[in-house]
């Protein structure tokens, strides 16, 4: 692919609802969402892999 098509530019993604950016949860907030979400698709994950250890024996 020839460098001038490969435009990486995602600026016209912006979100102009996180303008401002004081109506944003606190950091703390965001992390412990962030965290309780990824423990969730863990729980899943793991799951997933004893079903498929199950399908095995």
């Amino acid at each position: 692919m020839e460098r001038d098509k490969a435009n990486l530019d995602i600026l016209w993604l912006k979100d102009d609802s996180l303008e401002d950016s004081g109506s944003l949860p606190a950091p703390a907030l965001l992390a412990a969402e962030i965290v309780e979400s990824l423990e969730a698709a863990l729980e899943e994950f793991r799951a997933v892999e004893e079903a498929l250890a199950l399908k095995e024996d």
